[in-house]
């Protein structure tokens, strides 16, 4: 006879096990859900009116949140610019400034890796559009071969914790916290994670000089101001969608959703600029546009938003309109946003699927009182605080090897949010307790896409690498990376201040001494007599 201490662990067992099969891991969730929800009905753990919670949460907490509709926004975005040529240009210049120096080609591509990570936010996209680009330009120069395989895919994957991630739009939705907040708390920690790939090429190229060699000077094309001219085309409209979207969102100026929506249409505006059948009357209308914005910003930071500053943003829209349409005229460019509209359909619904399968599983696992087994489970473990950090980082690392991001996040986030909040609430305060868990798992699960041989990183450069290119030269290259991420998931660890440095300091106030004084308002004494005759 199955009582009920041993539902959770069977339950947890059998998703397992279901999952190892290979069936589609939204309808895996949605079906052991079911399965142990009515075998639950039928041993009287619950009666059937219980499963009605099931539709209540799909439709209050999924198809009606507002948060994840800022995902499509995001996926939009993101697909739209990987096809642009951004990148192309980008790792073009990056790679003749950096090229004199040993290591410079290394360099350019995690650079260029940081800044297609805050515009795109997607792995795929990233790993091929720079393993086509500066696979070959490394190889002819003589890089360790797997070198090159390795700093590509590491590359790739910093665009999961460099906001605006949808990991962390997904983490800050599961955990309960504002995106803002979650994307301030990544801040630190990419950029730092930046720096170890750094140091670790500058590293090589002081003890193995011929693995990163310098581009001979032959081989660069641009030199002095046009260098830097092509160089500062691609940083800065970049850098003005990254203000665009991530900046009125942390100074609290839009909502995630509305941020995404203007990172879509920015992100049309900046394909369109960047085709060669743009035109002229196009490039004066994007001038006048942009004077018009800064005029119309500099208007509302020092003046009134009167009349001026309706008018300079009314120019504003205007050119985003007129270079919309240049979009929809180039034939190229058509293609390339109807492809980001599939792109973002299959996204979006299979997120949505996920999320709808993980609700019935996590009812179901909460209902067998799978929740306080969980935490009796996590809680009881030696070493307190970091014993509980070092466990959940191990599990997820190793279950890293068989799901994706978006499935430990629906499926085992909300089961281990609700414990982390009580656990380490203590360390670093209950504000920024889901925070710092939130950002160190995406640290954590960025390994998830150069796992040897798992990992999605790896099945791209594969696809996309030369034959000459051995799979066991892109294995064993991703070994050093993933070491580099690991030593980031311990910094986060150690030092909570990597993630909290940005975040809003809680107010420390004392409650008992808090004093509201009303003032007292002196009111004419009523007249209770007899009514005045009229």
């Amino acid at each position: 006879m199955i009582t009920l201490e041993m539902m959770p662990p069977i339950m947890f067992g059998g998703l397992i096990l279901a999952m190892l099969i290979g069936f589609p891991v939204a309808f895996t969730l949605a079906a052991v859900g079911l399965s142990f929800g009515f075998l639950s009905i039928h041993l009287g753990f619950f009666d059937l009116n219980f499963l009605q919670a099931i539709p209540g949460r799909v439709f209050g907490s999924v198809l009606s949140n507002e948060l994840l509709l800022a995902i499509p926004f995001f996926t939009f975005m993101g697909a739209v610019l990987e096809r642009c040529g951004l990148a192309e240009d980008m790792l073009d210049s990056m790679g003749q400034l950096f090229g004199p120096i040993r290591g410079g080609l290394g360099y350019s591509v995690i650079i260029v890796g940081f800044i297609l990570g805050a515009i795109t936010g997607t792995v795929a996209a990233q790993v091929i559009a720079m393993a086509l680009i500066s696979m070959p330009v490394m190889i002819r120069y003589g890089y360790n071969m797997r070198y090159i395989t390795g700093v590509l895919a590491a590359s790739g994957t910093i665009t999961q914790l460099v906001p605006p991630s949808l990991v962390l739009i997904v983490l800050a939705d599961q955990l309960g916290k504002s995106v803002g907040d979650m994307y301030l708390g990544a801040w630190g920690p990419s950029v730092f994670q930046i720096a170890l790939f750094a140091g670790y090429t500058f590293l090589l190229g002081l003890f193995k000089p011929d693995h990163v060699p310098p581009v001979p000077k032959e081989a660069r094309t641009l030199t002095g101001w046009a260098l830097w001219k092509k160089c500062l085309l691609g940083i800065i409209p970049s850098a003005v969608l990254i203000f665009v979207v991530l900046g009125t969102m942390m100074m609290g100026l839009a909502t995630p959703t509305e941020a995404g929506a203007m990172g879509a249409v920015g992100a049309i505006v900046l394909a369109a600029i960047h085709h060669k059948d743009f035109s002229s009357v196009g490039n004066k209308i994007l001038i006048i546009g942009t004077i018009a914005a800064g005029v119309g910003t500099m208007v509302g930071i020092f003046l009134t938003e009167g009349i001026l500053f309706k008018l300079a943003f009314a120019v504003t829209y205007f050119a985003v309109v007129w270079i919309g349409l240049e979009a929809v005229r180039i034939p190229d460019l058509r293609n390339l946003i109807k492809q980001g509209y599939e792109t973002t359909m299959r996204i979006t619904t299979m997120v949505v699927f996920i999320l709808i399968g993980s609700t019935c599983f996590s009812v179901v696992f909460l209902g067998v009182s799978g929740g306080v087994w969980l935490e009796h489970l996590l809680t009881s473990l030696p070493g307190g605080v970091w014993g509980f950090l070092i466990f959940i980082n191990i599990f997820i690392f190793f279950v890293a090897f068989f799901l994706d991001f978006f499935e430990i996040a629906f499926i085992i986030l909300p089961m281990i949010a609700p414990i982390a909040q009580k656990v380490l609430a203590p360390v670093v305060g209950p504000d920024a307790a889901l925070i710092w868990f939130g950002v160190m798992l995406c640290v954590n699960m960025q390994t998830s896409f150069l796992h040897p041989p798992f990992g999605f990183a790896l099945f791209y450069l594969r696809g996309v690498a030369p034959k000459e290119v051995k799979s066991s030269d892109i294995y064993w290259g991703a070994m050093p990376w993933i070491g580099l991420q690991a030593i980031m998931v311990v910094l986060v660890i150690v030092f909570p201040i990597t993630v909290t440095a940005l975040l809003d300091k809680p107010l420390n106030v004392d409650l008992n001494k808090v004093r509201i004084e009303v003032p007292q308002i002196e009111l004419p004494p009523l007249d209770f007599g007899p009514p005045r005759k009229q």
